[in-house]
């Protein structure tokens, strides 16, 4: 599979992938920021599953 047919969140990660070894980004500290980053994702997710489940979407 080429990334150009690849679906939307594979190529989102190739592109945060890339992001952070360009910037030489230090493995731990991307862990703990995307750590971060995926909690509030998560969270986002659930809020939006609550307004639905509310009718309120």
């Amino acid at each position: 599979m080429s990334l150009e047919t690849a679906p939307e969140h594979i190529k989102l990660a190739v592109d945060l992938i890339e992001l952070l070894e360009c910037n030489n980004i230090d493995p731990a500290v991307a862990e703990k920021a995307l750590r971060i980053a995926l909690n509030d994702y998560q969270q986002k997710l659930s809020g939006q599953n609550e307004c639905k489940e509310k009718g309120l979407d």
